[in-house]
């Protein structure tokens, strides 16, 4: 009897022992679990957030490309036979105006006539392109780059400096107002120091006068940035030219035609004036 209680004391303890084991296994594996399916859970907005941040830097790879492109273009070349719209405005060789006209028709016209393609303006609809030969294209291509050399560069103007006395020679002073156009004509600002002579019987206002002499050497293309003024304590005088603007440029053509006009009619009248005494 004794045996028997023993035996079923000891299956209950074994049963206790599994309920509890299998009780805390699967504490165990619901803790592992949930947390590994939230990690999962909270990749996938990740992953679409990187796959759109690569779309949208693709898209950005794609502008900037295509922007270099359009910039390292020729402005001016001969386009082939790759119209990429169906109709375009087109000008002949001569600049007659063609009216719209579609590719095909461009290019049966460019076989026939062995002309070549430019494009001439890209911002209207539809865009503007001309026939021309490839010597009107050389030459074109010979014009603008003309211009562009001769366009000003930007940046800080430069200035040269020169110094000289008053006492110069006539023959010196000739040669230093020659340096001084080609730097004016260049867009250079020149800045002018004249030192007074060691004789001190010359004029008060000698070396200003003599800025003023360069200056009239130069009509129509310099002017005072500084007008002279002395320096080193009255010991030297200094002033500045520099090439005149566009406007004042127009002004003395305006103002030469003007004289030339008034002079013309001047003339006149004394011719006039003239015949009438001696008849």
């Amino acid at each position: 009897m004794a045996a028997l209680l023993l035996k079923r004391l000891t299956l209950q303890t074994i049963k206790t022992e599994n309920n509890c084991i299998s009780r805390c296994l699967g504490k165990y594996i619901l803790h592992k679990t949930i947390p590994a399916q939230l990690s999962l859970g909270a990749s996938v907005p990740r992953l679409s957030y990187l796959i759109h941040a690569k779309a949208f830097s693709t898209v950005a790879d794609a502008q900037d490309e295509a922007k270099k492109k359009k910039k390292s273009e020729p402005a001016f070349s001969n386009i082939g036979r790759k119209i990429h719209e169906r109709v375009i405005h087109v000008l002949d060789e001569a600049g007659n105006d063609l009216g719209n006209m579609h590719r095909a028709d461009v290019i049966r016209l460019m076989n026939e006539r062995d002309l070549r393609l430019v494009k001439r303006d890209s911002g209207v609809e539809p865009p503007q392109y001309q026939l021309l030969t490839g010597a009107q294209i050389h030459k074109e291509q010979l014009r603008l780059r003309e211009l562009e050399k001769a366009r000003p560069k930007p940046g800080p103007t430069l200035t040269k400096e020169l110094t000289f006395s008053s006492t110069i020679g006539q023959h010196d002073l000739d040669t230093k107002n020659k340096q001084i156009q080609q730097w004016i004509e260049k867009k250079y600002k020149v800045q002018i120091t004249i030192k007074k002579g060691k004789n001190t019987e010359e004029p008060e206002h000698k070396m200003e006068e003599i800025c003023n002499q360069i200056l009239q050497t130069m009509p129509g293309i310099a002017t005072f940035s500084s007008r002279p003024q002395p320096v080193r304590g009255g010991k030297a005088v200094m002033c500045v030219l520099r090439h005149l603007s566009k406007k004042e440029e127009n002004a003395y053509r305006e103002t030469q035609g003007t004289q030339k006009e008034d002079t013309l009619n001047k003339e006149n009248r004394n011719n006039q004036e003239s015949d009438v005494v001696h008849q």
